[in-house]
């Protein structure tokens, strides 16, 4: 295990510490969303339970990474497909439920609500800072770690909601938030399905590779 190794920027994942980091952090990601899911049924709170499907959508999304790690980029761009689709359909449940609630309008409670986004946000950081070392490697690599970073956000706007349906005793804030969240994930689903969609092309034509190559690796932020 030399060091230069572990720091090839194309670094596609195969080293095997950060398989057992990986293990861990779609671990803790798998276990917020039960987490989330039943608080945010408890306390009744829209934000909570689109929080908690975003751990879900990175508990699969490092067990398909883990999986795919180091075989051929045809099937990580298959794999990369399934995450899209997937973030896609929940995109679509958080828009659906939240627009459900909106004739419920049934004010969650404040303080479960902010102390569960507190214990996501810690979560998260947990799962930034292992993964920090390893943040640029090849497009399902540094994807990992985008969604880490990104979570931690969305966890900290779930407070925000927490204190604004605390302050104002309605419901609004937290189903601005789901509504904010669910079209991150409709976002981020369309620019991953994108990039699957060309990589996918790419393996099609061999001949293409050169000016595929030419683009760089997909570096862009989500």
């Amino acid at each position: 295990m030399s060091a230069s190794c572990g720091h090839s920027h194309d670094f596609d994942g195969s080293d095997p510490v950060f398989r057992r980091i990986l293990i861990v952090v779609a671990a803790i990601n798998i276990i917020m969303f039960v987490v989330e899911l039943v608080a945010g049924g408890i306390a009744g709170s829209q934000a909570l339970k689109a929080d908690a499907l975003d751990f879900l959508a990175d508990g699969i999304t490092y067990t398909i990474s883990l999986v795919v790690i180091g075989m051929s980029l045809k099937t990580r761009a298959l794999a990369a497909m399934a995450k899209g689709i997937s973030l896609l359909l929940m995109g679509l449940w958080v828009a659906g439920t939240t627009v459900y609630n909106l004739f419920i309008l049934q004010v969650p409670q404040a303080h479960l609500m902010g102390g569960i986004g507190a214990m996501a946000l810690v979560a998260n950081l947990l799962s930034v800072v292992l993964l920090m070392k390893w943040r640029n490697g090849d497009a399902n690599v540094r994807s990992v770690w985008l969604c880490s970073r990104n979570d931690a956000i969305g966890n900290v706007i779930v407070m925000i909601a927490a204190l604004g349906v605390f302050g104002t005793g309605t419901a609004w804030p937290d189903l601005i938030v789901a509504a904010i969240m669910s079209g991150l994930f409709l976002m981020s689903a369309t620019q991953i399905l994108k990039q699957a969609t060309a990589e996918l092309r790419s393996v099609k034509k061999p001949h293409n590779h050169d000016h595929d190559c030419a683009g760089g690796h997909h570096h862009h932020h989500h």
